[in-house]
């Protein structure tokens, strides 16, 4: 079976795993500061927060933003659970916004519509999550100017996108939002096994990310509320939680992120591939949004199922019967039971039911090799013409 994405781990990541074996610290040890430096450094950021995995940096993210019960968060349907649950986590409301046809990212043009007719009925998000689909972002210097409009924070969620770029800078670089986070599970572009992190220039922002991991403690003495007692001395100055990275996944971390550019041109040259090889069948491929060059975690088409003899669903079976672990990136997350029991229904995104209805996530990986991509290409030829 080729799956549809899987972790490229090689020598280099198991000595640096081995060595933080080998060492004191195996947790809130030097491999966490040295793998957050290194990733503020590449992404040209100030503030880099390592935690246990990205659904937890979203959650603390939110949290930071101020976002709280009585508040909103707008986000993507297509996306994962955890872009929305953020919020539900924090006791806010959440909303979303449809998909632009083209690119499958949150639409600013209905974003900026959405939030028009909010203003009038005053029900504004405090809170947007602006999903990176796929390794791209979406229009995010529009995004920003409806932000300072409209006075909500904008947390990028680019769990997709580590090693993208937007307008010349890369992704995570805080010029169009608070706050970015990062994914590093396996199938993304680097991996620590689990993990995730928050990217952020405000320094309050980076201080509240770094307590709300580690239970609401600190040990600065500017941040207590009394002197303290002694070097042993520790105080919890709000609720947090238990959501550090451990050394062994830091380590990992930073000795992928040393690849992370061979990871991104071969992904690149995987997705130029599949446009050329796919272009004359009944799919519609995959769009660039301007400005943006994406890192390729996903290379998703859509079959044009008036022009194909079997169904959306005989065509994914059909695949992976073929032993390709094709999967299909997202099930419009407002469609979900616990959502429709919030009052979602079918028709309240359309656009983003219509995308669900149609995609299909290829293979797509570094260690994909040229021979299992033509085989991919060659069983959805069979299937769809």
């Amino acid at each position: 079976m080729i799956p549809y994405g899987r972790q490229s781990v090689d020598q280099a990541d198991i000595d640096a795993v081995v060595e933080v074996l080998q060492s004191d610290w195996l947790t809130q040890g030097p491999s966490i500061e040295r793998f957050e430096q290194a990733m503020a450094e590449r992404c040209q950021a100030d503030f880099a927060v390592a935690v246990c995995n990205a659904t937890a940096a979203l959650h603390i993210a939110c949290l930071a933003a101020g976002l709280g019960p009585g508040d909103r968060l707008w986000t993507t349907p297509n996306t994962f659970l955890a872009s929305a649950n953020c919020g539900r986590y924090c006791g806010a409301e959440v909303d979303f916004v449809d998909i632009d046809p083209l690119t499958w990212n949150l639409d600013a043009f209905a974003l900026a519509a959405k939030l028009d007719q909010a203003e009038q009925d005053g029900t504004l998000p405090k809170v947007l999550v602006a999903v990176a689909f796929s390794g791209q972002s979406c229009d995010m210097r529009k995004i920003a100017e409806l932000a300072e409009r409209y006075n909500f924070t904008v947390i990028e969620d680019a769990s997709h996108a580590v090693g993208a770029s937007y307008a010349g800078r890369p992704v995570g670089c805080g010029e169009f939002a608070a706050m970015t986070v990062f994914s590093f599970h396996p199938v993304k572009i680097i991996t620590s096994g689990e993990g995730g992190m928050v990217l952020t220039n405000r320094p309050q922002l980076a201080e509240r990310l770094q307590r709300l991991r580690s239970h609401g403690m600190t040990r600065d003495p500017q941040q207590m509320t009394e002197p303290s007692h002694g070097p042993w001395y520790y105080q919890q100055i709000e609720l947090g939680f238990n959501y550090r990275i451990t050394d062994l996944q830091a380590a990992l971390g930073l000795s992928q992120l040393g690849r992370l550019d061979d990871f991104i041109a071969r992904r690149r040259e995987l997705a130029a591939r599949y446009d050329h090889l796919l272009a004359y069948l009944p799919l519609t491929l995959p769009s660039a949004q301007p400005e943006a060059e994406s890192a390729w975690h996903l290379y998703v088409v859509r079959l044009q199922t008036e022009r194909i003899g079997l169904t959306h669903r005989q065509v994914f079976e059909g695949l992976r019967a073929a032993g390709i672990g094709v999967n299909l990136h997202y099930i419009p997350v407002h469609l979900q039971p616990y959502y429709r029991d919030l009052g979602f229904a079918e028709g309240d995104f359309p656009e983003a039911e219509r995308y669900y209805a149609q995609a299909i996530s290829l293979p797509l990986f570094p260690l994909l090799s040229d021979e299992q991509q033509d085989h991919v290409v060659e069983q959805l030829r069979r299937l769809t013409e």
